[in-house]
């Protein structure tokens, strides 16, 4: 599916249904209709291209009325990345806050995208060459060149310095990848190994022409024994990438796991 057809929040909910089979997705799809009904009646009272007053009404939408938060106290926490439980508990992760702003700034008309910041993910609202970046995890604070430097070097490094790529646009494929990293990181922390594997899996359904997740549904298949899917897996990363370091290394893998096999 071309990237632009890809509804966000209604993927990043199917996902959800895979991590949380048992949970109440119809309510959160129904909760994710009527946040886009009153999303789209912002744009009639703030018909204005002004971005800080369009801010400022998705965060009295979002913060204001949803009470909408960043989960700092439990930030690890895999319900902060699953979308279902996010509605449920009106709080997450960055990314998945993003995902729901950005539902409502497309439902309003207005142009927004998610930004693959450092350490932090953001989303931007844009207006011709106008653009204003919004922390969603810190109640949808606007940001200006000041903050973003400091968002840099905390996560960076004190020598680290703002590039101007680090605001570009992320399509909705990217931005579900962001997402599912979370899940699949804070598994394997867990010592989830055969879940990672499953998150790994997933993502690769709509991305897979990423060669470095075949990387790593590789290196995992081979921690848990599963040889013939290890090979399966590096033999997809060679057709992607077969002139890199990591096309070099599935090689001599590949060696060792069919000598296993035989």
């Amino acid at each position: 599916m071309p990237d632009d057809e890809i509804d966000l929040a209604d993927a990043a909910l199917q996902l959800a249904r895979i991590g949380e089979p048992d949970a109440d997705w119809q309510a959160a799809r129904a909760h994710l209709s009527e946040l886009a009904r009153a999303a789209a009646d912002l744009s009639e009272t703030h018909a204005a291209t002004d971005l800080d007053e369009r801010a400022a009404a998705l965060t009295g939408l979002l913060v204001g009325r949803y009470h909408y938060v960043g989960d700092a106290d439990t930030y690890d926490d895999l319900d902060n990345a699953n979308l279902i439980r996010v509605i449920e508990r009106r709080q997450g992760l960055p990314v998945a806050l993003g995902i729901l702003w950005l539902h409502a700034a497309q439902a309003a008309g207005w142009t927004a995208h998610g930004v693959n910041f450092p350490g932090h993910f953001l989303i931007v609202l844009s207006e011709g060459s106008e653009f204003l970046p919004i922390d969603v995890f810190a109640g949808g604070a606007p940001l200006d060149a000041t903050d973003l430097r400091a968002l840099v070097k905390r996560a960076l490094g004190p020598n680290a310095e703002l590039g101007a790529d680090m605001l570009a646009p992320m399509g909705a494929r990217d931005v579900l990848l962001r997402l599912q990293v979370n899940i699949k990181s804070r598994l394997l922390q867990h010592g989830q190994i055969n879940a990672a594997v499953a998150c790994l899996e997933d993502m690769l359904r709509f991305a897979p022409h990423e060669a470095l997740l075949w990387q790593e549904a590789a290196l995992l298949h081979q921690r848990l024994s599963h040889f013939t899917a290890a090979l399966r897996c590096f033999e997809q990363l060679l057709k992607l990438s077969p002139s890199s370091a990591a096309a070099a290394r599935a090689r001599v893998a590949m060696r060792e796991l069919r000598s296993r096999l035989n």
